[in-house]
């Protein structure tokens, strides 16, 4: 009987337990305006994530400012820097030193570039 109740009460807790994984975490929800825009999306992005050392001027080795809209479309167009933050490389990584950015934000950014690189 003792055997019955001890198995009874290991399926009570294994029904109760969830699972709870980052990505449940991450807001996966597409954003409702019509095309992703450098004002509206992407420049709190940057400047929550990226000025501490791209600003102006540039900070421990960062190789140019982030701080507006040229020079982030330029950073874009010219230093890979989609590839940068959706790199799973350590040393490729930014923001330098990680973590890695939500895989929502880096998503904004990809939509950006593929709607345009719209400023407004």
């Amino acid at each position: 009987m003792k055997h019955i109740h001890y198995i009874l009460m290991l399926v009570l807790i294994n029904y109760h337990c969830t699972s709870v994984s980052e990505e449940d975490l991450i807001d996966n929800s597409p954003i409702e305006d019509e095309f992703i825009t450098y004002n509206q999306h992407v420049k709190t992005i940057i400047d929550n994530n990226c000025i501490s050392c791209h600003t102006m001027p540039p900070e421990n080795g960062a190789p140019m400012p982030l701080l507006s809209y040229d020079h982030v479309t330029d950073a874009m167009l010219n230093r890979d820097l989609f590839g940068r933050i959706s790199s799973e490389d350590l040393g490729f990584l930014m923001p330098f030193g990680g973590p890695r950015l939500p895989q929502n934000l880096i998503d904004i950014i990809m939509q950006w570039d593929m709607d345009g690189l719209l400023e407004e």
